[in-house]
């Protein structure tokens, strides 16, 4: 064989021998490319998104007041010659004596229909009195302190029992609704003994009408708390009135049984000469301005005294 055909075969198998060279890398570029492929999904498939479950809060639920049942309607019909009269000289031991002295009014006046509403101690139970529509020294026209839809409770004149044998305080007892008139109220009156102090009060506005007046020594002081007028009248023969109006209330004397020979002792607003501090036997001694005030008020106006 020829040196130029040597040479030919010689070139021939360097070109091989670089191809297959060149092939044998490409086949590891590619080998090692796909052993290094990711394993995840890949970059344009979207990731899934992680759902957070929310559980709603729930909505607290107030605890319903419950509605007061009423107090059933008594439609019984009793004869008011068989009951004890509810006057300024009764002394009737099942009248209850006010549990709350101080308590709220309705802003209502009750006044019995025909010829009286029996009065209950327990409006569901049997009547203790009667309170006629009209007597002599009036009391008839008494202040709500509680209103039901068959039932009022109101402030009574009277007592439970005199100072030496129980509580003579200010007395309380129910009406049924279907015997009595009710009229709104417009006035109350507010005594302060520590403040000296004598205001009418309509609609939250007070009228001051006294800042000095003459109250009960210790042996016989003013009653305190709530009560009412129970009448207004002038009596010539109470010549210390200088011929004034007495301004009469429903509650009467924590010591006293009786007064002037008299088996009640009412306590009362009336002018006196000497009215400065603790100087009455509980009647509330204020100048002729202010008994005038007090007396223009109309009966069964609530009085609220502090001591």
């Amino acid at each position: 064989m020829g040196d130029t055909a040597q040479s030919t075969i010689r070139d021939g198998r360097r070109r091989a021998a670089w191809i297959v060279g060149v092939v044998a890398v490409v086949v590891i570029v590619l080998l090692v490319t796909w052993m290094l492929r990711p394993t995840g999904p890949s970059a344009s498939a979207p990731s899934p998104t992680s759902t957070v479950t929310h559980t709603p809060t729930p909505t607290a639920t107030a605890t319903p007041i419950p509605t007061p049942t009423p107090i059933p309607a008594n439609t019984t019909s009793y004869d008011p010659s068989t009951l004890p009269q509810v006057d300024v000289f009764a002394v009737i031991p099942g009248l209850p004596v006010d549990d709350d002295p101080y308590g709220a009014f309705t802003g209502e006046d009750a006044r019995p229909l025909d010829a009286g509403a029996p009065v209950f101690a327990d409006p569901t139970g049997e009547p203790v009195a009667v309170l006629p529509r009209d007597l002599q020294f009036d009391g008839t026209t008494a202040p709500i302190i509680r209103r039901e839809q068959n039932w009022v409770r109101v402030l009574l004149t009277g007592r439970q029992a005199v100072p030496s044998q129980g509580n003579p305080a200010q007395v309380t007892g129910w009406l049924r609704a279907q015997d009595v008139e009710i009229t709104p109220l417009d006035a109350v009156v507010e005594v302060s003994i520590s403040a000296r102090t004598i205001d009418i009060v309509r609609a939250g506005a007070a009228e001051r009408i006294a800042t000095d007046f003459g109250w009960g020594v210790a042996d016989t002081p003013t009653p305190t708390g709530r009560t009412y007028i129970m009448t207004t009248r002038v009596e010539e023969s109470f010549a210390y009135t200088r011929g004034h109006p007495l301004v009469y209330l429903a509650v009467q004397s924590p010591t006293l049984d009786g007064f002037g020979g008299a088996n009640v002792a009412v306590t009362a607003f009336h002018y006196h000469d000497e009215r400065s501090g603790s100087i009455s036997n509980g009647c509330l001694r204020v100048d002729p301005s202010a008994i005038e005030r007090l007396a223009q008020l109309p009966l069964g106006t609530p009085v609220v005294i502090r001591a």
